[in-house]
Parts: C-alpha cells; sequence; structure tokens
C-alpha cells in the first residue's frame, strides 16, 4: 500500500549557484560524504547534486513533512546500486518517521536534462 508520494524538480543552475557561491559549506549542509564523493567524482557535479537535491525534497514530501525538524536533509541519503539505480538510504529522523508513518520502503526514480533534475520517490508500507 502506498503512504505516500513526493516529486520534485530543481533547475541545475541554481543548484550551480549555490555550488559556486557556497561550494563546501552547501554541498556538507545537504549531503553526506558518500553523496559528496560520488557527486565531485563527476566533471559537472551540479546535475548530480541537483538530483539528490531534489530527492530528498521529494522524500520529504512523500513522508508530507517537508525538510524541517522532524526531517532533515542529513536524514536522508541517496545511494547508488551497482546497475546506477538509485535507493534511499534513512537516518535518525528518516528512521524515526518511517516508523511512525508505519512505512517499510521508500521508492525513488531520478533523471535530469541539461537544464533540470527531478525525482519521485514512493512511501510504501
Amino acid at each position: 500500500m502506498i503512504l505516500g508520494t513526493g516529486i520534485d524538480l530543481v533547475e541545475l543552475e541554481r543548484i550551480r549557484s549555490s555550488l559556486e557561491k557556497f561550494g563546501e559549506r552547501f554541498l556538507k549542509r545537504i549531503l553526506h560524504p558518500g553523496e559528496i564523493a560520488y557527486c565531485l567524482t563527476h566533471q559537472d557535479p551540479a546535475p548530480f547534486v541537483a538530483g539528490r537535491f531534489a530527492a530528498k525534497e521529494a522524500i520529504s514530501k512523500a513522508f508530507g513533512t517537508g525538510i524541517c525538524g522532524k526531517l532533515g536533509w542529513l536524514d536522508m541519503e541517496v545511494g547508488r546500486k551497482p546497475s546506477g539505480e538509485p535507493f534511499v538510504i534513512l537516518h535518525e529522523g528518516g528512521l524515526k518517521l518511517l516508523a511512525e508513518r508505519g512505512g517499510r520502503k521508500v521508492h525513488l526514480s531520478l533523471s535530469h536534462t541539461h537544464h533540470h533534475a527531478t525525482a519521485v520517490a514512493i512511501l510504501e508500507d
């Protein structure tokens, strides 16, 4: 049974601008070390950072909270299977919300173009 859905769309230039202006401080505020390392392996990390930004927004919407005190940026992480498929890793607040909502799994899909990154998240019981 689906408990919640979320979607988000991010303009790459917005993320690129934040990366240029705030650099590592911006990355550490929204991403886990493994996510940062993965994004920085690419010549242009902005699409990959934007995808993770959109993913976390979509996940927070699927939980029905948005990014807030109950669910912060670092309560969620986007991992990658060897196939490249993204998956959600929940930490602290994310695990607590999953239990509160009676959820079992969060499904995630990511995509990006030259101008946008998007993510869809589904919270399943």
